[in-house]
């Protein structure tokens, strides 16, 4: 599966960011977990903009066509004007943008795929403020998904799947996967105890709280992007780090 699969790189890979693509337009990269899209008010090297700022020179305008969770790896379009960012944004906005993701969850997700059709909103009895959740009067939101394979660690049994989100509502994939009942691993809001989120920030997590996490970033990578740029059909891919593809592939049980 992870061989022989991902789009090949126009320029080297850098220690600013992993390039998949570029152009006197576009810009499209793998971001690694832990990583914010965002600026911040640490150094040139704490978010992903201000990376790619740095490796266009400081002299391109780039913004952001889509974001990433700070914990979630995986491809991130940027355009490097504001001609082409008007562009890419009517593309988003019409919905003709196919976007895959893969996902390792606890426990085995029964049959072979399915359709998670449930609208989400605020989770107003939760302790971490930013926290949404699955209640009737929310928005609209769909995701549907692919059970690739089943695998077992730790004594545990594990279900690697394919994730396609129909809508682009915040944390999405991380609610419904949880609403179905088998949490992303590693998910420090959604998982399976809210608290490791706030001990994060606050800098007090636990030795046994990372372990019942497992992996130290939510096991969500956006593995490809593909859409219609320029009248042409691309696709955008970057596979999962080591450490995603380790844990999904030692001791696996193939389908």
């Amino acid at each position: 599966m992870w061989a022989g699969t991902s789009v090949p790189s126009l320029s080297r890979v850098e220690k600013l960011c992993a390039v998949i693509f570029e152009d006197a337009d576009l810009l499209v990269v793998n971001k690694p977990a832990g990583l914010v899209c965002h600026p911040t008010k640490g150094d040139q090297f704490s978010s992903l903009i201000s990376r790619v700022r740095l490796h266009c020179d400081g002299t391109a305008s780039v913004h952001l066509v889509n974001r990433l969770d700070r914990e979630t790896s995986g491809v991130v379009l940027l355009a490097k004007h504001s001609e082409a960012a008007g562009l890419l944004g009517k593309i988003w906005e019409s919905r003709a943008v196919r976007k895959e993701y893969l996902a390792i969850v606890h426990g085995r997700v029964p049959g072979e795929c399915g359709l998670i059709d449930q609208p989400l909103g605020k989770d107003s009895d939760s302790i971490v403020a930013i926290k949404d959740c699955v209640r009737a009067d929310g928005a609209t939101a769909q995701t549907e998904f692919q059970v690739v394979r089943y695998f077992t660690r730790l004594q545990e049994e594990f279900s690697l799947l394919k994730v396609f989100p129909r809508t682009g509502r915040k944390h999405q994939i991380r609610i419904h996967l949880a609403h179905l009942g088998h949490p992303i691993v590693g998910d420090k809001i959604y998982g399976l105890d809210e608290d490791a989120y706030l001990a994060l920030v606050q800098n007090r997590l636990t030795e046994a709280q990372r372990e019942k996490l497992i992996l130290p970033n939510q096991a969500l990578h956006a593995r490809s992007i593909s859409l219609e740029w320029r009248g042409q059909a691309r696709e955008f891919v970057a596979e999962p780090d080591e450490t995603f593809r380790q844990f999904a592939e030692d001791d696996v049980r193939r389908l």
